[in-house]
């Protein structure tokens, strides 16, 4: 499996609620992460997920673009909620299969955006 299919393949099982599943094939057991809302190691995010599945499941998660450049995987997705849309960057650092690093900024879907380009 390469990296752009590692990063894709994560992002699958944690936009579906399979969080464990996806922390078991492809988090680094040294995973690290840059999310301001939560402590930076792997257990604190990996709760924070779950959580987030039980109490506000994601309906779908659309991947627009991803790219690779040397150990970085970046994405850019619209997540699909039951009440908003978040356009979403992934950031991973992927080193020996497993994901080591990793960034996540998002941005709420304005459906009355003046931006007739959207963001997307």
């Amino acid at each position: 499996m390469n990296k752009k299919e590692i990063a894709i393949s994560f992002l699958n099982c944690a936009s579906s609620g399979a969080v464990e599943e996806g922390y078991s094939k492809y988090i680094s057991n040294d995973f690290i992460h840059h999310n301001q809302y939560f402590k930076g190691d792997r257990q604190s995010l990996l709760e924070a997920m779950v959580e987030s599945h039980q109490s506000n499941p994601n309906k779908s998660i659309e991947i627009k673009n991803i790219y690779l450049d040397g150990d970085a995987v970046i994405s850019h997705s619209l997540v699909s909620k039951e009440e908003m849309q978040i356009a979403v960057v992934h950031i991973f650092r992927i080193k020996d299969d497993k994901i080591v690093e990793l960034w996540d900024l998002g941005q709420l879907v304005d459906p009355n955006s003046p931006n007739q380009n959207g963001l997307f």
